[in-house]
Order: structure tokens, then C-alpha cells, then sequence
């Protein structure tokens, strides 16, 4: 497995048209385009893939949300490369940018019904700070771990 990290938005490429390909297959409602116009506006943010075999078979996408915090917003693994430690990897690799770039916290939010992500945060040291519903009326769980 072959990872990758973008900084930029110069990401025109097969690995980045390549994720955003996976993206909108595992969440179908969501709509690749928005990532960029998300991104444009951030001061930092990380885009990270997983590469088997010159596919994507994950990623990870994070921004600062605030000084001295991370927020890790996207993520996911396609399913025929699911319990294989990617995300885990995906999960260290990005905790270890965002050290050597000086943030303090990470933040996330999940949802109940993601099981495993919200199982795979808490393995990784993230604690429960909150919770809200959001506008469709779905409880989400938001997670922070300090650095």
C-alpha cells in the first residue's frame, strides 16, 4: 500500500479525481465537488489516499478549523479494502502532520449509525465532548483528541 498527502489545491490529478470517484460511491448523497470549494477558503488542509495497485482504496481529508485545531472532516475506505488497517494508517498519518504542523487538538463528528468510524476514533484516543442534532434531524457525536 502506497500513501499520499496533498497540501494544495493543485491536485488535478488521477490520485485526487481518483478519490473523489471513491468518495461519491460510498457516500452517494454527497457530492464530490463541494470538497474543493470547501478547501479553497481553508488556511491549511491535508488531503491524504491510500493507493493499492494504482487505485485509491481510501482517504482521509482535514482543514484548520481554528488556530491550533485540526478538523478531520472526510474519510473513507471502499469496501472490498475495509479491515485492513487503512483507515487506522489513514488515522496515524494525518495525527502525525498535524503535529509536526503545531496543532493541539483534532476534531471530528460521526454519526451513531457509522459504528465503526465512531469505534475507530475512540481506539485512537478521541473522547466524547458533544453532541448536537443536525438540520435533518440526526444526532451527531463530536470527538476531539488532544496532541
Amino acid at each position: 500500500m502506497k500513501y499520499e498527502a496533498f497540501t494544495n489545491l493543485e491536485v488535478e490529478s488521477y490520485w485526487y479525481n481518483s478519490m473523489c470517484s471513491l468518495h461519491e460511491s460510498i457516500f452517494s448523497s454527497k457530492r464530490s465537488d463541494t470538497i474543493k470549494e470547501e478547501l479553497s477558503w481553508r488556511p491549511q488542509f491535508l488531503i491524504l489516499v491510500a493507493v493499492h495497485k494504482d487505485r485509491v482504496v481510501g482517504y482521509k481529508i482535514g482543514y484548520q478549523d481554528r488556530k491550533g485545531r485540526f478538523y478531520s472532516w472526510l474519510g473513507g475506505v471502499d469496501p472490498e479494502y475495509r479491515n485492513q488497517g487503512i483507515a487506522s494508517k489513514l488515522m496515524l498519518k494525518q495525527h502525525e502532520w498535524c503535529k509536526d504542523q503545531g496543532y493541539d487538538v483534532i476534531r471530528t463528528q460521526t454519526k451513531n449509525k457509522w459504528k465503526n468510524m465512531l469505534i475507530l476514533n475512540l481506539r485512537h484516543g478521541f473522547d466524547i465532548v458533544g453532541t448536537y442534532t443536525d438540520e435533518k434531524g440526526e444526532p451527531k457525536i463530536i470527538l476531539e483528541k488532544r496532541l
